[in-house]
This record gives structure tokens, sequence and C-alpha cells, in this order.
């Protein structure tokens, strides 16, 4: 096994996997492989004998993360590894060292701060509004990953919230932590600091947790705030194995608490620390990691990111509309051509900064015929129509099977809803028939000697690691929602001031992130790569996004899409300035 897990990788991804002992940095660049990276490390590193696995733990930030990293570890035949997002961890350990120290059982989780906050503001006799209250608990997520006090809150964010003066604020927030106390619940945040106290202030806690875990890797390591760093350091205590795994130019979570310097100043804080640098991109088009290179050129951390280059490869296009609704109506026939000459619609994306953008796109779509998914809403496994397919399928594998598998599935779909002809676009019942086709469809790539009740299984387990199937559909997002996914053809809409960056972003700090967003947006793109923006009319003009000045004439193509395949501009749209092909 030790030389199948290096096989495929390329230099810089096997030097890396290769690094076993003391502290490493990989500096992994969008599209580079880092999850390769980091579950083939692990596997080399059992297969080798360097880790056992029930002594790794890997961390990353989604509980679906997670799930894939378990998912390729297994497939590489490494089994107890712990792959948990870094709550998980913390939960894990409170769940199981509470009741030894304190005698009672661990608190339980405060369902929903807001709630918890409108009844401690009714104690003081305010009555904010729900807004209000939501911008209160953002100050005490802010004010608790990075390791502050309330006094240091009232000093460091002294303006009102809605109509609370900062007084009313710490007032709230000391009543909240209050009624938290007396109820014997602890917040989402305050698992990760009651995990580092309780290892700070219990050797025999620290000493348990460092003898199970010896070995740690934790990914998108940009993203790691003050007191995930605080409980890292204490899970570590004075051992050095440890691989950090990040690319500053995806820090887009600093709203949160994240902070790239944990990333850029590793090696301050471990001297002897192997650096890695995986700057060939395994995703995108050479044309496209022009324009991502250029948009992120000279800024802190910055990786030049190479790829494949054909002289095939189409050249980013860049289109300005007259507002926001040819806009939306422009890239529906886009993506409509694209759709039209072949393209797979779960490989299509269309990528906005706000949600709010998605109302215009949603209903150009809808009249061109093109069914959507909205990423960031409802998980497809907790999808109504899915938990009923689901259980009407667990139901039928007890009884006697008269039908092959597949014919069975098919036949508990169809008594459901599923027909051979989809419902109209744009619509809930289009939406559910998507769902059913997507369970359909996996049946249908199950291997032979499946049965019903395996199947089950498995979509029972996919939807514990939250693997959702692909659907026959175009996918929305907004940016932070398509972070760590990939599509052929991205759309991205909306590169106009005020939109991308967003118009309350002022501050050096705030547009820098607006930056990375557009760059996180530029880099999905495997193959294709379209911009587009819209100027505006009447008393409301935009102007073009300082980002697409900044990457250049010479990175994109300024002819509308449709100019180059039926010889006109679409209506609304307008060439931007003169075609240009980048330099070679």
């Amino acid at each position: 096994m030790t030389d199948d897990v290096l096989d495929d990788l390329d230099d810089a991804q096997r030097e890396a996997a290769t690094v076993l002992r003391g502290p490493l940095r990989v500096l992994a660049g969008a599209g580079t492989g880092k999850t390769r990276v980091i579950t083939r490390r692990i596997a080399h590193g059992v297969a080798t004998g360097a880790f056992s696995p029930e002594r790794v733990m890997a961390v990353t930030f989604t509980a679906k993360a997670a799930g894939e990293m378990r998912g390729r570890l297994r497939a590489l035949g490494v089994e107890r590894v712990a792959a948990r997002t870094f709550h998980a961890a913390a939960l894990a350990q409170l769940g199981h060292f509470w009741p030894i120290v304190a005698g009672v059982p661990a608190p339980t989780i405060v369902d929903g701060k807001v709630r918890l906050l409108a009844q401690a503001a009714s104690s003081l006799g305010l009555n904010p509004d729900a807004a209000t209250l939501r911008d209160v608990a953002g100050g005490i997520e802010w004010r608790k990953v990075t390791l502050r006090s309330i006094d240091d809150y009232a000093r460091e964010r002294p303006d009102p919230v809605g109509r609370l003066d900062l007084g009313a604020v710490v007032d709230l927030q000391r009543a909240y932590e209050q009624v938290k106390d007396q109820r014997h619940q602890i917040d989402f945040e305050d698992v990760l600091l009651a995990c580092a106290g309780m290892i700070e202030a219990e050797p025999r806690v620290a000493q348990a947790v460092r003898e199970q875990y010896r070995h740690f890797t934790v990914d998108e390591f940009q993203d790691v705030s003050p007191v995930q760093y605080r409980l890292l350091e204490l899970w570590l205590g004075d051992r050095r194995d440890v691989c950090v795994v990040g690319d500053a130019n995806q820090t887009v979570y600093t709203f949160a608490g994240a902070d790239a310097s944990f990333l850029l100043r590793f090696e301050s804080r471990f001297p002897e620390a192997r650096t890695v640098r995986l700057e060939r991109n395994h995703r995108s088009a050479q044309p496209v990691l022009r324009v991502a290179n250029a948009l992120m050129r000279g800024r802190p951390g910055a990786l030049e990111l190479t790829g494949r280059a054909s002289p095939d490869d189409p050249v980013p296009t860049l289109v300005r509309y007259d507002d926001d609704a040819h806009e939306a109506a422009g890239v529906a026939r886009a993506v409509r051509a694209q759709l039209d000459s072949g393209a797979d619609p779960s490989r299509v994306a269309v990528l906005y900064r706000a949600h709010a953008q998605s109302a215009e796109l949603g209903t150009a779509f809808a009249l061109a015929g093109i069914p959507v998914t909205v990423l960031g809403g409802v998980r497809f496994f907790d999808l109504p129509e899915v938990r009923q397919a689901v259980v009407a399928l667990r139901g039928a594998s007890v009884a006697p099977q008269e039908r092959g598998f597949r014919d069975s599935v098919r036949d508990v779909l169809r008594s459901l809803g599923l027909t051979d002809e989809p419902p109209p676009a744009g619509g809930a019942l289009r939406e559910a028939w998507e769902a059913r086709r997507a369970l359909l469809s996996l049946a249908d790539e199950q291997p032979e000697g499946t049965t019903l009740r395996v199947f089950t299984d498995r979509l029972m387990a996919r939807a514990r690691d939250q693997h959702e199937p692909a659907r026959a559909t175009v996918t929305f997002a907004t940016l932070h929602a398509a972070k760590g996914l990939e599509w052929d053809h991205v759309h991205l809409v909306g590169l106009a001031e005020g939109l991308l960056p967003i118009a309350y972003a002022r501050s050096f700090e705030e547009i820098d992130e607006e930056r990375r967003l557009a760059y996180v947006g530029i880099t999905r793109a495997a193959r294709t790569l379209s911009l587009s923006w819209a100027s505006g009319l009447g008393r409301s003009p935009r102007q073009q996004s300082r980002f697409l000045q900044e990457i250049g004439i010479r990175t994109l193509d300024e002819r509308p899409a449709r100019a180059r395949t039926a010889g006109r501009t679409p209506a609304g749209a307008s060439r931007s300035g003169p075609s240009a092909r980048p330099r070679s």
C-alpha cells in the first residue's frame, strides 16, 4: 500500500505526503489537491508504521468535509482515524471528561442564541427586534472565538447595535451568560472555550488527551480562529507532530474570527517547520488561472498557480449589461447555450456575492426552462421528499423482493411521484422530481449484486456524511457557499462596485476579503469562466468592480459570448472595451 498511495501524486504532493515527523506547513493553492495530500499522507504514515491510525486526529471545518475525509481514508484502507471538526472533537472530549472532573453530566448545547437573548433582554426590560438580537449574537460569537472578554468587546466595539447603546449591549451579554449558567447550558463557542479551559486546568485531562492523539493534521488552516488555535496548542502540548494545510488567498471568514496569520507565521511558532508549496492546479484551464493569479499577485501568501494549457482553452469572457434583469436574462441564455451544446447541468454554476442577487436570476432561469438548485438551502437528505423516499425504500427492503434491485427502487419512487417526464422548471414540483431522480441515479450507479437493504444502508451513511448526490440542475451559490467546490462552467455575476466588493466593505482589510471572495469564485471554474456586471440605469448607476481593473484587460476576452456565436450583442449587453487575448 505504501507505493500505491503515492503513485499518482505530483512531485510537490509527494514531498508533502512523505514528511511524517515534525511540524509541516503545506501552502496549497486552489485546485492543487490538498485533500488528496492530507489523506495520502495519513495513509502513507499508517502503512509505514509511523502513525497508529487511532492516534491520528484530522481536523477540518465542516461536517461535510470531515465526512469526505473519512470516506477517502476508508477507500485507502485506513480506519479508526478521528476525522472531525474542531467542535465535534471538543464536544466529544467535553462529554467524556466533564462528568469525571465535575461529577455531573456535561451541559447541554443552546439550540439558538436569539431565543435566549430575547429572554435575557426581557429580564432587563429591553425589547429589541429580531434583527438586533441576531447582531448581538454575532458580537458574542466574535468575542468568544477571538478570546476577548465582555470588557474587551466594549473597548473595541463601542458602537450601538440597532437601538441598543453600548451599555445596553454589555448588560445584555452579561444577562445572556447568566441565563446560560442558570440552565446548565453552553453555546457553540463555549464548547471550544470549555474544552480548552478543562485541558489547561486539569493535568489528568491534558495527559489523557495527549496520550490519545499523537499526530495532528488541520485542513483550511487559514480559517483557524484564536480559540481554535489555542485548543490545537493544548492538544499538542510540547509535541511537534502537526501538519497544517491552507491557502491565505482563500481566507474569507475573518468576520467569524478567522486569522490567516496563524498560517503565514507558522514558522515563527515552529522554526524547524518544513514548508511545501502546492502550486500545480489540477482543476482549471490556464486562462482561468491567469485571471486568478492577476487578481492576487502581490498579496500576502499569494501562490502562482500553473495548470494544463491547450491552444483550445477558451479565454474567460466579460460582459456588461444595462441592468440586473438584462444580466440575469443574458446569463440564462449563455447557460442554455452550454446545455444545448451538451454540458451537464450539474457541472454549471452561477455564483454571486449575496443571496438577494439570486431572485432576478431565478426568474430568468425559470423563463428559460432551466432547473436550478440553490446551494446553502435545505440539505438533500433533509428534503421532505428524500426523507419520505428513504423511509419507503427501507420499508420495501424488508419485504420479499419479486423484482430486481433497480426495478424495486424505481417502483418505490414512482409510487411517490417520480414520472418519466419532468414537470416545468422553476417550481416545487420540479425540485421534488429532481430529488427523486437523483435517488434513482444513485441506484443505477450501484455495483451488481447490491440489495435494497444495502442500498438504503448506503443512503443513510451518505446522509450522515452529508455526501449529496449530483442533481441534473444548474447550481446557484454565494461565493461563501461555493468555497471548496468546482464546476466545469462558472458564471460569476455582479462584478460591480457595491456588489463585489460589497457596499459595506470600506477598510483595506474588508476590501481585501472581498478580493479573496472573487478569487474563490474564479478558481471554482475548470473549463470556462464568464464574468458579468450591470451598469444600472437611471439614478443608481454602478461602476465596474475595481477587481476587474486589477485583473487587467489582457487576461479577458471582453466580447459578449453571444456575439461570438450569433454575430450580434445580446439585448441589454454591450462591449466593455476592445477584445484582447492574453499575452503568451
